[in-house]
């Protein structure tokens, strides 16, 4: 699901927005056996197999023996996916490894057990989410510039204008408690299902069932993460009343315009408009506040910039020295000038870390910059330079938008 990922997968946030150049990205826009093969076809046909014991003629034989090959050729490369009905997969709630699943979570949380069993008796398995998990196709040379205008576009800016004008009282109470911009709470809710638009359409529930107890084979097994997020839906669900059966998310099971995971929604989503209920599907203030929250628990620092410009050393082996943290602020401006990275005056002066972050452009030349310590709390919601950068660069041509949008005006009642 990783857009030029710099570290391993996100644990709290999965959302669309986390996939390299990938059908998820924008559809926001981060996992044990699902897949079966048949068995193989026949390598040939016995005597017994024919009238009389009889064998065909040699040109029928190597007709035949041919097409066995083809046969066996073709299902080697396509195995077969399990169907939606397939008895073992969808029937999750009198699956053995699903009822202990069941017993474990509802004696460590103190939920009833037969609630528990009756939610994850509605769980169906979902080939597509097997699918959609999987990584991309290798090969795919990263590109900034390509994956910077899928988001700073006339479409997402419009509609990013008319929900901060909307939400502008909550975004500058988040700011006041917070410290963060609402450019930036507007960017990433931007970047990650374009205002809304694009949460994704699978069942949570179905989804997470699919990753923890049939997490397909071919990448790093990751079904023990997608089981402490199921049993972060079913705690979520249980505290806010709620039947499993009826949340719609990502096909990795991210929830709501900010695509939290559901261990994120139990840590850091916030109930910013004080109604006793946490709402990410609605676009309104606790999206706001959860947004801010998160960032400021990852270390947000009221005030400070987010990037610098910057130019990289000619010398091959201090350009690597400088990249080689990724983007881990490690290097005073005073360590980058000596190692031969050009800076504005405004990064010379400034007295924090910076990492030199690379932008791979396909076959140009990469994009460089310095980023401060909030432009690796921004890679904290999506661990990609490439994401956190779609972000900041949304989020200052949203306030350039801002500048010259008509006054907010109050929805009527």
């Amino acid at each position: 699901m990783i857009p030029a990922s710099h570290g391993p997968a996100r644990p709290c946030l999965h959302g669309a927005a986390g996939r390299w150049l990938a059908p998820a990205l924008l559809a926001l826009l981060a996992a044990q056996t699902p897949v079966h093969a048949a068995a193989p076809p026949s390598s040939g046909a016995s005597a017994a197999s024919h009238p009389h014991g009889a064998h065909p003629a040699p040109a029928k034989a190597k007709k035949k023996e041919a097409a066995t090959a083809k046969a066996r050729r073709k299902h080697k490369a396509a195995p077969v996916v399990r169907d939606d009905d397939a008895p073992d997969s969808v029937v999750y709630g009198r699956r053995e490894d699903v009822l202990a699943f069941a017993a474990q979570v509802a004696e460590d949380r103190g939920l009833d057990r037969a609630w528990v069993e009756r939610q994850l008796a509605g769980a169906r398995y979902q080939p597509s989410v097997a699918k959609a998990i999987m990584p991309g196709a290798p090969g795919m040379a990263k590109n900034w510039a390509a994956y910077r205008a899928r988001f700073i576009e006339p479409r997402r800016l419009a509609a990013g204008v008319q929900w901060w004008q909307a939400h502008a009282q909550a975004l500058d109470e988040a700011q006041a408690r917070y410290g963060v911009p609402p450019e930036i709470v507007a960017g990433i809710v931007g970047v990650e299902t374009f205002y809304g638009r694009m949460t994704g359409n699978y069942r949570v529930l179905d989804a997470l069932a699919t990753l923890a107890f049939d997490f397909p084979s071919g990448r790093s097994d990751r079904s023990a993460f997608y089981r402490s997020e199921l049993r972060a839906f079913l705690v979520w669900c249980a505290l806010e009343g709620r039947d499993a059966d009826g949340v719609r998310g990502s096909f990795a099971g991210a929830i709501g315009w900010p695509q939290f995971m559901p261990s994120s929604l139990l840590r850091y989503a916030v109930d910013f408009d004080h109604d006793g209920h946490v709402d990410l599907a609605g676009g309104g203030d606790d999206v706001i506040g959860s947004v801010a929250g998160y960032l400021a628990a990852f270390g947000w620092q009221r005030g400070l910039p987010i990037t610098f410009a910057a130019l990289p050393p000619l010398d091959d082996a201090a350009r690597a020295q400088l990249l080689a943290p990724d983007i881990v602020p490690s290097f005073s401006a005073a360590q980058m000038v000596a190692l031969g990275v050009e800076l504005p005056d405004a990064a010379r002066a400034y007295a924090g870390p910076l990492a030199l972050v690379e932008l791979r452009n396909g076959d140009a030349p990469p994009s460089y910059l310095a980023g401060t310590s909030n432009f690796y709390v921004v890679t904290r919601y999506n661990w990609s330079s490439y994401y956190a950068m779609a972000v900041v660069d949304l989020a200052a041509a949203l306030r350039r938008e801002m500048a010259f949008a008509p006054a907010a005006r109050t929805p009527a009642p």
